[in-house]
């Protein structure tokens, strides 16, 4: 049975959830519940803390985890990230006082960095070869500055909002940007359990980026048409029962779908139809 870390609560935790219904696999009804056996797929979910999800996959403990990629990093377990899931995105940032002369990471050099990621900091500081001291607190770094802790602050950067309200300000580039990734242990084999585990959440991924098209156009147009509609492979082209006319059937983009039903009207198309996709395998 494949053991499956997912996160409890967090930014991470619905999302995660609403993908893995999506799936095809059993959720918990009761937010209490640690443990969650689906027996007929073959997956025990256990549901960690995010930050904790990292070291149980790295240990070997857990076959696959769901997490984010920053507390993957952070970790600095032995877990390596398999496949992004595209959702819960954040850019990690340092932040300065307003008009502070911290203009880069080399500035930091000497000074002193709050932050919940130690670990992330850490190794971002050392490919940059700079040599700062790091202090781990545990959310609100914000205060960091103003309470004379530290004189930077690394933290997870979403609006700025609350970095303006401590009178701080981002600077230089993004130490990191994340999202939600699939994890497993570093150097782990081929199972293929993993595999169609992977397979079912790429089949959402795709399902939630394109759309299926159907649409009615002459023949003598349909060169024009399928252009403008390759699909992932090559569409599906069908003679219709009106001698010259073929029906065609392709995947693409959801964000582009209004735009493409506007050129396939104007090269002769009709009856378009845009219909979602809710699971497939590519």
């Amino acid at each position: 049975m494949l053991r499956i870390a997912v996160p409890n609560k967090g930014s991470l935790s619905g999302p995660a959830a609403e993908m893995l219904h999506e799936a095809g696999y059993r959720q918990r009804k009761d937010a209490k519940e640690l443990v969650l056996v689906d027996p007929d797929n073959q997956v025990e979910f256990f549901f960690l803390r995010p930050r904790d999800i990292a070291v149980y996959v790295g240990s070997g403990r857990l076959d696959i985890g769901i997490t984010g990629r920053d507390l993957l990093l952070d970790s600095a377990s032995d877990a390596e990230e398999v496949l992004a899931l595209g959702f819960a995105a954040s850019t990690f940032r340092f932040a300065r006082p307003v008009g502070a002369e911290i203009n880069g990471v080399q500035d930091l050099d000497g000074l002193r960095i709050a932050t919940s990621y130690t670990g992330l900091v850490e190794q971002h500081l050392a490919e940059h070869g700079v040599k700062a001291t790091v202090t781990k607190l545990d959310g609100a770094v914000e205060t960091a500055v103003h309470l004379g802790v530290a004189e930077v602050i690394a933290d997870v950067v979403e609006t700025g909002t609350s970095l303006r309200n401590a009178g701080l300000e981002v600077f230089g580039d993004p130490i990191l940007v994340s999202d939600a990734v699939v994890i497993r242990p570093k150097g782990a084999g081929e199972d293929p359990a993993v595999e169609q585990f992977l397979r079912r959440l790429q089949g959402v991924l795709v399902a939630r980026r394109y759309v299926l098209m159907d649409y009615d156009i002459r023949a003598e147009t349909v060169g024009a048409a399928v252009a403008l509609t390759p699909g992932l492979e090559s569409p599906t082209v069908s003679p219709l029962h009106t001698a010259g006319w073929v029906a065609v059937r392709s995947m693409v983009l959801r964000k582009e779908a209004q735009r493409i039903m506007d050129d396939l009207w104007a090269i002769g198309a009709r009856a378009i139809l845009v219909t979602n996709i809710h699971a497939c395998r590519i």
